[in-house]
């Protein structure tokens, strides 16, 4: 049954596997470590790049106006661009999650009177222009803090211009 015999090898197997995950671990760490060991080389390769004697120029981004970009947007476009708004949004005049957007474009602001709309949006002033509506889908949260729209932004203003510009042939 349980002899002495039968006890020391039982210790000396558990002994034994354990040398040999700790030699394994330490094996492992060895060849598949990037931190140098003490010597003064960084690991890797090192790779030479031959440097100009010109500093690097920067180029500069050209900011293009909203206008311009709205005057040729194409509104097949935007109709495609619709589907992440209709997840919120109806373009029959019922209300969502969001209000309708059927007319949006030069509609007054918070003006859906069945729509409950946050705070952030009864305190702005004005019509939905194109530039307006072009401000607040690049960024809702900045555009109006506090905004209970969840959507993160639209940062292409192609992209806004042609969904404004499919918006603009809706009608309520």
């Amino acid at each position: 049954m349980l002899d002495t015999m039968t006890i020391t090898k039982a210790f000396a197997s558990v002994c034994g596997a354990m040398l040999v995950l700790l030699l394994g671990g330490w094996a492992a760490e060895g060849l598949y470590n990037i931190e140098s060991h003490g010597d003064d080389h960084a690991p890797g390769y090192a790779i030479l790049v031959e440097e100009h004697g010109e500093a690097e120029v920067e180029e500069e981004v050209v900011e293009v106006a909203f206008a311009d970009v709205y005057a040729t947007a194409d509104a097949a476009a935007g109709e495609r661009l619709w589907r992440q708004c209709s997840a919120c949004h109806a373009l029959n005049g019922n209300d969502g999650v969001g209000p309708h957007l059927n007319g949006v474009v030069g509609r007054a602001k918070h003006s859906v009177a069945a729509f409950n709309y946050s705070d952030a949006l009864r305190s702005l002033e004005g019509d939905w222009t194109p530039e307006n509506l072009s401000n607040f889908i690049s960024n809702p949260r900045e555009y109006a803090p506090g905004t209970a729209m969840a959507y993160n932004g639209m940062r292409d203003v192609e992209d806004r211009a042609n969904l404004i510009a499919y918006l603009a042939t809706t009608t309520e």
